[in-house]
């Protein structure tokens, strides 16, 4: 047969006393099993407990018309931690004995649940139980603390070695930056004076040319104005016999006509 897990809590429950205005608190240790749990209570000087069966549990879980492991479940939540919204209490049941309860609600309706304690034959005994369990809890739970100290120390020093890392990198890449900007800037004053010169030669050269074809032009318009002065002082006797021989080498000729008898 499968051994059966088991699982454990210890809470501080505060009841409220008749008496007076104060709580009154009480400590109860609980091992879970799946199919029942054991109880230990006590108020520190007086011990109680509670084993119901299996068929016990089961019975209280079919009333409810829940599953037993629904039934552990929802027993485990309010007595593993004191819930705000529900009411506590650990009365008088007669021959030393009592009653633990606690309420909750579900789908509305308020509902209470509650176990007798039965007085424990050794009082002692059974707060010894609790304190050694209590002791072990808080052994177990400082050990955690101490390594969970012992890695955020780890993880501090390389959170710092990470930052010294990116502050160096950061200043590595401005230093980068600066100096590849400079060499940029070099570049680029080069690369403007190298056409600035390059501009000053084409406007020279192209100044150069245009002086040549001013001249061409002024040489042609001269030669057509003499040209035309030529022209005008020829003879103009000349000009009209040249005209009247036109003429007449161009007049029809007419011929004779004979009358005959």
């Amino acid at each position: 047969m499968a051994e059966e897990t088991e699982r454990y809590s210890c809470s501080k429950l505060l009841i409220p006393n008749a008496h007076t205005a104060k709580e009154q608190p009480i400590f109860v240790k609980a091992t879970w099993f799946p199919t029942h749990f054991h109880l230990v209570v006590t108020d520190g000087l007086t011990a109680w407990h509670c084993h119901p069966s299996e068929e016990e549990v089961k019975q209280r879980a079919a009333q409810w018309d829940l599953a037993v492991s629904e039934y552990l479940d929802l027993s485990g939540r309010y007595l593993g931690l004191q819930q705000q919204n529900s009411v506590y209490a650990f009365d008088d049941a007669g021959d030393g004995h009592k009653r633990l309860s606690w309420t909750f609600e579900k789908e509305g309706i308020t509902m209470l649940w509650r176990w007798k304690c039965l007085l424990s034959l050794d009082s002692k005994k059974s707060n010894v139980e609790i304190l050694d369990f209590l002791m072990g809890s808080n052994d177990n739970i400082s050990g955690k603390v101490v390594g969970e100290n012992e890695l955020f120390e780890k993880m501090k020093v390389e959170a710092e070695k990470c930052l010294a890392q990116s502050e160096r990198i950061a200043n590595e890449r401005l230093e980068f930056e600066s100096e590849i900007y400079a060499k940029f800037l070099r570049v680029l004053n080069s690369k403007k004076s190298k056409l600035r010169e390059l501009r000053d030669k084409l406007s020279k050269q192209e100044n150069t040319e245009k002086y040549p074809q001013e001249e061409d032009t002024d040489k042609t318009e001269s030669f057509g104005e003499e040209s035309d002065f030529d022209r005008s002082d020829e003879d103009p006797q000349k000009d009209i016999t040249s005209s009247s021989t036109d003429v007449l080498a161009n007049k029809p000729s007419r011929t004779k006509r004979t009358k005959r008898t």
